[in-house]
């Protein structure tokens, strides 16, 4: 199966990983895996180091709203590969079309490892996309978690553009103050 959401912005996210076909998350009775701003996620997909979740009734992922999707970066293990890979990012988000809304780093301090913030827009012919990235180390090593809201529909630029005027600056923030966002580690199961 190929993974539906995978060629507009995750792909971008999975510098130098390999990536097999993944399989769908499914349970009789799903749980919840974490709450982000109130809203309660569903683990949907995941394979090796991607692990994808949207909201209740958002099942579907040729057509979701929100998803939070958490990518690991194994090989990355220390700050200065935690930047290159947060500069790839951006710089494959550039070549795949995305308006920059925004990039922030935070310094290292002797409590906490530096971080970094990226948020784009991908216009398609039909959606929008805004997606916000967290860089950041934890458990040894590198991984991002990406906030992704979609718009379907044509000449939705002017509602995209009011949703960001709404709830840009509180995702942004939300997600860089989220110190409990689950590790690639945590996901699946492994010991720290």
């Amino acid at each position: 199966m190929k993974h539906p959401s995978l060629p507009i912005h995750f792909a971008f996210l999975l510098v130098g990983a390999s990536f097999l076909p993944g399989s769908s998350v499914s349970a009789a009775e799903p749980t919840v895996a974490f709450t982000f701003q109130g809203v309660d996620y569903f683990q949907r997909w995941s394979q090796q180091e991607q692990h994808e979740f949207t909201p209740a009734k958002q099942e579907d992922l040729e057509k979701w709203t929100d998803m939070i999707t958490v990518n690991g970066y194994p090989s990355v293990t220390d700050g200065d590969a935690l930047a290159a890979t947060a500069n790839g990012i951006l710089e494959n988000y550039k070549n795949h079309g995305a308006n920059v809304l925004n990039t922030n780093s935070t310094p290292r301090t002797p409590e906490r490892p530096a971080e970094h913030l990226i948020a784009v827009v991908f216009g398609r012919p039909e959606f929008i996309e805004v997606a916000f990235a967290r860089l950041r180390m934890r458990d040894g090593t590198g991984h991002s978690i990406v906030y992704s809201h979609r718009m379907y529909g044509e000449k939705i630029g002017d509602k995209m553009n009011e949703w960001l005027k709404a709830h840009g600056k509180e995702t942004e923030d939300a997600l860089m103050k989220w110190d409990s966002a689950p590790s690639p580690r945590s996901i699946s199961g492994k010991a720290p």
